[in-house]
């Protein structure tokens, strides 16, 4: 064997053969160093799904590289000598190679990046920190971009990126003459209206070897393993996305912000988990969905809708986190403090729309942006609960969900708790939204069209609640005059019965209720200090083995 002279530490969402890490790979004289480790599954004790996508598709990807010819370094989690953390795995992989350096890529969190800086100062050879060359806006342009504008409107920069990457663009305009068609994406399914079969890929022997390890290892963790179908090799995720393109793009526009009941998936494109893990990369998913629209195979909207949310959002989300951390978790700008109720995690709750989105989250670690912002972020909105709540409980559940995506849309986008960073208005909204946008009003216990009485839709009183305790910050927004004209409109004794109504619900949340039969026997993970987002090991709730609701 050679000597080695790099050691290229891969993390588990870095899994693309052009990484930074790998550009300039020698497998003649380098190592590539992957590691399960117990503190990235539990920091958060992340869903199982996500655990198990990501263990296969790094033992997965590491096969492919060992079939290129190069050398990889594996730890398995239950390798009787893993350290269970990043830091003491590298160390290690440097005693054991003795390499010149370590070469690696900038990671997606804060608190990796921290670790990055230590590795520096104490390992016993160069560490060398590349820019990550996946993202289409680097780090360094997008804080020129932001500058110190103390609004950051995603829909400019999104504007300057299709001029930057020339996708939807004719010249220097951008195609069909418009920049956005969000108008056009926002229609409700038919009644009778045929989804299309989600493309699942059933687990192979190395998928089903890791969810026997996820469910021995981390028993007590959120969710269900039996629907487990993600893409795990990129040959499955480019399969995934092609049948995505051919099936769901043409009717991704008009309905991506419809929901019905028994229906996670719709049009979407489930790629995601690929993408952010780098099965896929942001630049040929739009330049893909660009084609599909110049050769006729999309319309323009649809095709509008699906780049705008790689190019513009994720692009955009990346760029804030980076940006505004590591302060930007700390505020809190609507005093939000109610603690986070337990049908979140046990899905045990009357409101249909709520139960039916997650239940979705807990079988398949998905649910879609309409489901995340508008029913499950909407009500934690209205209820006033405390962010670092709200955000812990996103980024473990979802198996898209790292900290750089999930903090900026959850803290600024779904609780508006950066003051107007990102959104210029809060997304509240009553229970009529759910009803147009969903078949989940025509299931539930709770009457849509009632605002107070013991069965009206709590959304309903929530919604003006939120706009009366908020009036004072919230009545000058020019895209709130709206609702807030229609609430002068009413009587105050009406407004007083809103308010009471609302307390009633919202007291009843925190009142303990007697069990319900066949609640899941699980506990809430930890929480998060809401600035450094660092939590002490988990440990299960005393008396937590039976869920409850309001």
């Amino acid at each position: 064997m050679s000597p080695i002279r790099t050691l290229r530490f891969l993390l588990g969402d870095q899994l693309t053969r052009r990484i930074a890490t790998l550009t300039d790979l020698d497998p003649d004289h380098d190592v590539v160093l992957l590691v399960e480790v117990r503190a990235e599954a539990t920091y958060v004790r992340h869903h199982k799904q996500k655990i198990a996508f990501l263990f296969s598709a790094m033992r997965h990807f590491a096969a492919e590289l060992e079939a290129e010819g190069v050398r990889v370094d594996y730890v398995r989690l239950d390798d009787s000598a893993n350290t269970g953390s990043f830091t003491g795995e590298l160390m290690r992989a440097i005693a054991r190679h003795e390499p010149d350096r370590v070469v690696v890529t900038e990671p997606g969190e804060w608190r990796v990046w921290e670790m990055m800086q230590a590795w520096r100062d104490d390992a016993a050879v160069p560490v060398q920190i590349r820019d990550d060359n996946r993202f289409l806006c680097p780090r360094a342009d997008f804080a020129a971009w932001a500058g110190d504008r103390r609004s950051l409107r995603m829909e400019t920069f999104y504007r300057g990126m299709r001029r930057r990457t020339g996708l939807l663009m004719d010249g220097g305009e951008p195609t069909g003459g418009r920049w956005n068609f969000d108008a056009e994406n926002r229609k409700g399914l038919p009644k009778g209206h045929t989804l299309p079969e989600r493309v699942g890929f059933p687990p192979d022997a190395i998928t089903r070897d890791v969810i026997a390890l996820v469910e021995a290892a981390f028993a007590d963790h959120f969710g269900a393993t039996e629907a487990f179908a993600w893409p795990v090799t990129r040959a499955d995720a480019l399969a995934a996305f092609r049948h995505f393109l051919a099936v769901g793009l043409p009717h991704f526009g008009d309905y991506q912000d419809a929901m019905r009941t028994g229906a996670p998936f719709l049009y979407h494109a489930l790629i995601s988990p690929a993408l952010n893990a780098g099965l896929l990369t942001p630049e040929e998913v739009c330049r893909a969905a660009e084609r599909a629209y110049r050769e006729g195979a999309a319309p323009l909207h649809c095709v509008e809708g699906f780049i705008r949310q790689i190019l513009g959002w994720r692009e955009y989300v990346r760029g804030l986190y980076w940006a505004r951390m590591p302060d930007y978790a700390g505020s809190n700008a609507l005093e939000a403090t109610r603690d986070l109720p337990w049908f979140y995690w046990s899905g045990e709750t009357a409101m249909n729309c709520l139960a039916q989105s997650i239940a979705d989250t807990r079988a398949h670690a998905y649910a879609h942006h309409i489901q995340r912002l508008m029913v499950t972020g909407n009500f934690a909105l209205l209820a006033g609960i405390a962010p670092a709540q709200v955000e812990e409980w996103y980024l473990v559940v979802y198996a898209d969900a790292y900290e750089w995506v999930e903090l900026p849309n959850v803290h600024g986008m779904v609780l508006w708790a950066d003051g107007g960073v990102m959104g210029s208005k809060p997304y509240a909204a009553s229970g009529a939204y759910i009803n147009r946008m969903s078949d989940y009003c025509r299931g539930c216990a709770y009457d849509v069209a009632k605002r107070t009485g013991p069965t009206a839709c709590p959304f309903n009183a929530l919604y003006w609640n939120f706009l009366i305790t908020h009036a004072d910050r919230l009545s000058g927004n020019p895209r709130l005059a709206m609702p807030y004209r229609n609430l002068a409109r009413l009587d105050p004794s009406v407004r007083a019965e809103i308010q009471a109504q609302a307390a009633r619900f919202l007291d009843g949340l925190a009142a303990p209720s007697p069990p319900v039969q066949g609640a899941l026997d699980l506990a809430p993970p930890p929480r998060r200090a809401p600035a450094r987002r660092k939590v002490p090991k988990a440990t299960k709730a005393p008396g937590a083995t039976k869920a409850s609701r309001p």
